[in-house]
């Protein structure tokens, strides 16, 4: 089935770690559906399977049965090689710990992916990007010349330069104070609504997902509720409801 009009689509993804007694099965038939243009926060407890997800859904870990597409192209099962490439090409990645080239300025890091993929810089949306971040005075600038949250937007940049088709943010503000944490979410946030990008954060802030359209609620590997428009009031009930489901033991 084609995945028209979502960006990424999950489909009964199992995923399991060791054998026997010690197996931990980190996912158990997810299945989740984004919509092109959407911000989704992946939450839930620890072990609950949120991050082997991110994962999954990004190609950088296979799983034991199911399958993700990325857009139009089924990623389970690609080639080493090809997911490779799709990553490249067609997958942003921000990091809490951002990842950025040393020796390279601002504006080179952010431009690094089109680089290593040979692709022309299309002028008119790395200045957009630049001007969305406030990175336009940062960019001949070091990393160690920039403040954390400075360099944090620029990872952010260089996760949007190439237009991916999604953005994956594993818990990007957990090395930043709460203002610099702020900032960085509101930039994810404009850049689902105002560039019509999409954005999949792994976090464990109720606050940090109060920025997204959506909260997919993690539980002993299986979406235990959704949670739409939420509020930090709202996921701290879900995350409260989840815990208490895994001191009771229920599944």
């Amino acid at each position: 089935m084609r995945p028209d009009g979502y960006a990424v689509r999950a489909i009964q993804l199992a995923k399991t770690y060791g054998a026997g007694p010690a197996a931990v099965r980190a996912l158990d038939g997810v299945s989740l559906d984004v919509p092109k243009g959407r911000f989704v926060a992946i939450m839930g407890p620890s072990g609950s399977g949120k991050s082997t997800l991110m994962q999954a859904l990004a190609g950088l870990d296979g799983v034991d049965s199911g399958q993700v597409w990325i857009e139009e192209t089924e990623i389970t099962g690609l080639s080493d090689r090809a997911l490779t490439r799709l990553r490249r090409d067609r997958v942003g990645f921000v990091f809490q710990s951002f990842n950025l080239v040393a020796t390279l300025n601002a504006q080179q890091n952010v431009l690094l992916p089109l680089r290593i993929a040979h692709r022309g810089i299309d002028r008119d949306w790395f200045d957009t990007v630049v001007a969305e971040l406030g990175l336009q005075d940062r960019l001949h600038h070091k990393p160690h010349e920039l403040s954390g949250g400075q360099q944090q937007r620029v990872a952010i940049a260089r996760a949007l330069i190439t237009e991916p088709a999604v953005v994956f943010a594993d818990e990007p503000t957990g090395n930043l104070d709460s203002a610099s944490g702020a900032r960085i979410l509101r930039m994810l946030r404009t850049s689902v609504s105002e560039l019509g990008q999409t954005v999949i954060m792994v976090t464990h802030d109720p606050g940090a997902a109060a920025y997204a359209d959506e909260v997919v609620m993690l539980a002993d590997g299986q979406i235990r509720e959704t949670i739409p428009a939420p509020s930090v009031t709202a996921v701290l009930e879900a995350l409260t409801r989840s815990e208490r489901a895994l001191i009771g033991g229920g599944r």
